[in-house]
């Protein structure tokens, strides 16, 4: 199973949630091959050679990274070829604004469903019967809050890269099932 994990990342949070996930991913199927690359680095042929596509980005001001946003942009050519269709997708995000996760994590997450669902990938999210939702979960997929309560960067709880893990678990068992 040949796996992407694009994303951006700032203090380095957004990519500690990424190694989680990859992590989790391993521990549940051997067989993963994970790549992991910032979304400036993923080209389109990356997408198209991954049965499974995981977005990751830190919220920026309510929204996602623009960094993250400039790959769906240029993804868009494969939306008009169908070139995603069927494989499988996952989200997360990290925020270090205030409240519990920070602000504009959930819509941050929703967007990026949202664009794989456009692109016809099966995605998957994160159910609470796993371990570290409650610590690191919502129903979109994990999330690090990442900031202090001034709201200046900090660090993403070990609470927030446990539930990284088990969503990678769980992403690789669900991709498991489709791909075969």
């Amino acid at each position: 199973m040949d796996v992407l994990i694009a994303y951006h990342s700032d203090y380095g949070n957004t990519k500690k949630m990424a190694d989680a996930i990859a992590a989790g991913m391993k521990v549940a199927n051997p067989a993963v091959a994970a790549k992991l690359q910032t979304a400036e680095a993923t080209s389109l042929d990356d997408l198209v050679a991954a049965d499974v596509i995981v977005f990751g980005a830190p919220v920026h001001m309510g929204s996602m990274a623009w960094q993250m946003k400039e790959l769906i942009d240029r993804a868009g050519k494969l939306w008009m070829e169908g070139a995603l269709e069927g494989k499988v997708g996952g989200v997360f995000a990290t925020g270090g604004g205030f409240g519990g996760a920070g602000g504009g994590v959930e819509t941050t997450m929703i967007a990026l469903h949202s664009n794989f669902m456009e692109h016809g990938l099966i995605t998957v999210g994160f159910p609470k019967s796993l371990p570290g939702y409650a610590d690191g979960g919502l129903q979109w997929g994990p999330y690090g809050r990442s900031g202090n309560h001034e709201g200046m960067p900090g660090s993403v709880s070990e609470g927030a890269l446990a539930a990284a893990r088990s969503y990678g678990a769980h992403l690789a068992e669900v991709a498991e099932k489709f791909l075969d």
